[in-house]
């Protein structure tokens, strides 16, 4: 599994907000593991910060909103999609006022700090969330929909459209995270001269203009409105009657509306609170409707918040029964691990095929056989002890013993024909031959017992 990263040092960027007109610094700080995303007003008494998780999104016009209480903070969907594309998991971010400044409208300036300030990987293993089935979130009044499919690893799909003969149907895809940088990140916000009035009307784009936003003209308009509007924008006068695209500099793709769409989503999407493992696929997505994908998705995570491990019996196991046997001095009946399928610095995973002819099945029970809680445990144990006796140099002159079992729990019944799927994590360091570990047993996608345990290493006698 990857290691957690943070931002190997400070940055800071400068500009105008695209709502508030302001002249905004945002500052990009390393934080320490399982951080998260943090956002802190600077300016405000008692620099209060907010979290930067779907349910604190107050308001999604135009952008997203987060806020905690009286304090917010718009426009940070750029800013959270270079981060998250660029596998940042821990970061605060400092602002001096109530919006990130838009820069050039996309992501670029965000993906080129961060590449130039460079990353660290540090201690604890990233929380990948792995999409099993299908989620969908659909607005039944709109058609707008997201849905997210098992995949091997995270990518997405976007199709837009609008009843515009400029901009109709327009498709994006982001199949690996790393062509985030030459693929999406340069993609420019839009906005349709048509909505320019309503936008402003509502206080908002202050800031905007042609260089920071794709600006279409698709629909005729009488030249006083038109001659209205680009005064309000500070642009020069143009014939109302030519319809395109309104740009200082040229589209960067023809499908640059859509990729940048797809920019929005991964923004919106790092505000679940972890990587996902998935397939995303979004039919004219949009701020509201991605906020409601996330907010779902972090609901989902919190109902599996111990997901099981992923099994595929047709990988070469990491240990086979062999190398069990060389680590663990237990045998039949009492050798209670198959093989093990992963190992990482602090974790190992590992199985066990129960079988009606486990010896203890004859008394417990005859008519209803159910494995013994105290053998779950052990076998529990025993993936455990395979994990610190793999981090010694000579592990076949140790032995593990039990010297605390603390905080059981048995969910459901362990039965002939299931396989157990054992994940068993060492938080900290192994120190003086003492190890706490955290245990979790799966079968399918159930969690059938948990526990914590400590072990103590001991070397055998000659």
């Amino acid at each position: 599994m990857n290691k957690q990263k943070t931002l190997n040092g400070s940055f800071s960027l400068y500009g105008k907000g695209l709502h508030t007109g302001l002249n905004l610094t945002v500052t990009f700080n390393p934080a320490p593991e399982n951080y998260g995303y943090k956002i802190q007003r600077i300016d405000l008494p008692g620099e209060p910060i907010i979290d930067a998780v779907a349910e604190n999104v107050t308001e999604t016009t135009r952008g997203t909103v987060l806020s905690k209480g009286d304090v917010r903070v718009s426009t940070v969907e750029h800013a959270l999609a270079a981060l998250f594309a660029l596998g940042i998991d821990n970061c605060l971010m400092q602002v001096n006022g109530p919006e990130f400044p838009i820069l050039d409208g996309s992501a670029k300036n965000y993906v080129e700090n961060i590449e130039r300030i460079g990353t660290k990987e540090q201690n604890s293993e990233k929380d990948v969330f792995v999409i099993k089935s299908k989620i969908e979130i659909k607005d039944e009044r709109t058609g707008h929909s997201i849905i997210i499919l098992p995949d091997e690893k995270f990518s997405l799909n976007v199709l837009i459209h609008y009843d515009s003969d400029i901009l109709f149907n327009q498709y994006a895809t982001l199949e690996d995270m790393d062509d985030f940088k030459s693929e999406i990140a340069s993609s420019r916000t839009f906005v349709f001269v048509r909505e320019l009035e309503s936008l402003l009307n509502l206080g908002l784009i202050k800031g905007g203009d042609l260089d920071n936003a794709i600006v279409i003209y698709e629909r005729e308009m009488p030249q006083e409105k038109y001659d209205q509007l680009t005064d309000i924008l500070g642009v020069p006068r143009m014939d109302a009657k030519k319809l395109g695209y309104l740009n200082h500099k040229p589209l960067v793709w023809n499908n640059e509306p859509a990729r940048h769409k797809l920019l929005d989503i991964i923004g919106d999407l790092a505000l679940i609170g972890k990587p996902l493992q998935g397939r995303i696929i979004a039919t004219c997505p949009g701020h509201t409707i991605n906020n409601k994908f996330a907010r779902a998705m972090r609901k989902v995570i919190r109902e599996h918040q111990i997901q099981a491990p992923i099994y595929d019996p047709n990988r070469e196991p990491v240990m086979d029964i062999k190398r069990i046997k060389e680590l663990l001095p237990h045998r039949s009946p009492m050798l209670l691990v198959d093989k093990v399928i992963e190992l990482g610095s602090n974790y190992i995973v590992g199985t066990k095929n129960v079988t009606f002819n486990e010896t203890f099945f004859q008394g417990h029970f005859p008519d209803e056989p159910v494995m013994p809680g105290v053998l779950i445990v052990e076998a529990m144990s025993q993936c455990g002890a395979l994990l610190v006796l793999n981090m010694l140099d000579d592990p076949t002159k140790y032995s593990t013993y039990f010297l605390k079992i603390d905080k059981i729990a048995f969910h459901k019944k362990v039965v002939p024909g299931d396989t157990m799927v054992f994940k068993v994590e060492q938080p900290g360091a192994l120190r003086h031959g003492i190890s706490m570990m955290k245990g979790y047993v799966f079968v399918g996608e159930k969690l059938v017992a948990e526990a914590q345990f400590v072990g103590q290493i001991i070397k055998n006698k000659d």
